[in-house]
């Protein structure tokens, strides 16, 4: 019996031994710092490396020494100890990241426990296939939010909450993410910007009560947003096209029906869901497969 089947997956257990950190174990770090969580199939996408099975023992090492913490509630998932482990940067991982000059974040995720910690799953699964699969074509670079709110203006900058774009008659809406791609077309550059939503079918899709938050709602308040322009003052971003990924197909048709006939305010709402399984790996379609649209012709959004 090896030294990994003889350790808990849900308690560390340390050894006491000097761990000698790598270049790879820094670039785990970085990973998990941009994305507050990720399994390892994720982060070995990041990381690379020819034996996933060394790979996840060195993950395992990092893990009951401190480095890595294991979140408790990825072990409420149906058939959790089947699944890949979902792993975040720990304290000393921390420390390490802190003592080279720290890592920008990729999410809006408090450095707090989540109760909605499926949702926050999502969020961190999507934005980071995107990135992996970005990587792996040429013509497009992933804008991480961190490089988004570098080059916007000084407000945004030097606020707390720079993620929350205003409405011009109150309120506000703040995404579950956003970044962009640059499209290289033989030299020509262009640029996309987005605004993440990850529908887990937890918020009612619409309530007789104006107060009371619902889906369609918040579509309504993006549908102001970009009317306003809002994301060109707010960010400096020229533009901003708006993902829904839902876990549910009906659901997924009911709001797009709900939608139909308003094709000129509906055309930079994009649709496209994702099953229980389908974001294990990271997902190539996000990028590469046509979202759909109310009314409109589909959109891939890896292509310019």
């Amino acid at each position: 019996m090896d030294k990994t089947s003889r350790r808990s997956r849900m308690r560390r257990t340390r050894t006491g031994k000097r761990l000698e950190l790598t270049t790879r174990d820094l670039e785990i770090f970085r990973a998990l710092a941009r994305y507050r969580y990720l399994s390892s199939t994720y982060i070995h996408a990041f990381v690379g490396g020819a034996s996933e099975t060394r790979f996840k023992e060195r993950l395992g090492d990092l893990f009951h020494e401190g480095y890595l913490d294991r979140p408790a509630q990825q072990w409420q998932f149906a058939g959790a100890l089947y699944r890949p482990t979902i792993y975040e940067a720990g304290d000393d991982a921390r420390r390490v990241l802190c003592d080279q000059g720290g890592n920008d974040s990729c999410t809006f995720l408090a450095p707090t426990a989540h109760r909605q910690f499926a949702h926050s799953m999502m969020i961190c699964e999507v934005l980071a296939s995107l990135e992996i699969n970005a990587r792996h074509d040429p013509s497009l670079r992933f804008i991480g939010w961190p490089e988004m709110l570098a080059r916007a203006p000084e407000g945004a900058r030097a606020s707390a909450t720079p993620f929350r774009m205003p409405l011009p008659n109150g309120g506000g809406v703040v995404p579950d993410g956003m970044f962009g791609l640059e499209y290289d077309n033989g030299g020509n550059k262009t640029y996309r910007f987005f605004a993440l939503e990850a529908d887990r079918g937890t918020m009612a899709l619409s309530r007789s009560d104006g107060g009371q938050t619902s889906y369609l709602g918040k579509i309504a308040a993006y549908r102001d947003l970009l009317a306003h322009q809002v994301h060109k003052i707010a960010l400096g971003i020229p533009n901003l096209l708006v993902l829904t990924i839902t876990t549910s197909e009906p659901r997924m048709r009911e709001v797009m029906r709900q939608m139909e006939g308003q094709a000129d305010s509906s055309a930079p709402f994009l649709f496209k869901t994702a099953g229980p399984s389908d974001l294990r790996l990271p997902a190539p379609g996000l990028l590469s497969d046509p979202w759909d649209r109310a009314g409109l012709p589909a959109l891939r959004i890896g292509f310019c």
